[in-house]
């Protein structure tokens, strides 16, 4: 299968939608959830931090992951945000069409 599930955490819920909707509109992604208000805890440059962030949710393609890695990268506040691909083994066929005809191949 051609198909992956993105996350990434964004600093505010008006980042996350600004990132969602520009993949989604560009044909980079057939879907953005945003689940707001979770709370990040991790080391960066040596101290330990607590902050309040958005977790998206992003179903693509493996084939389009450089381009949507590229233009998070380029709409998102952070220096190194987190952006990590997992692929979709499975899920149902018609779920998968529709992603077809919404994504640019």
């Amino acid at each position: 299968m051609d198909y992956i599930f993105v996350i990434v955490t964004a600093a505010s819920e008006q980042e996350g939608e600004k990132i969602g909707s520009a993949i989604v509109n560009e044909g980079l992604a057939a879907c953005c959830n945003i689940i707001p208000n979770i709370k990040s805890i991790f080391k960066w440059k040596g101290e330990i931090s607590t902050e309040k962030e958005v977790m998206l949710f992003i179903k693509s393609k493996t084939s389009l992951f450089n381009k949507l890695k590229d233009r998070i990268k380029e709409l998102h506040s952070y220096e190194v945000p987190e952006i990590i691909a997992f692929p979709i083994s499975q899920g149902l066929p018609d779920y998968f069409k529709w992603m077809d005809e919404v994504i640019k191949a």
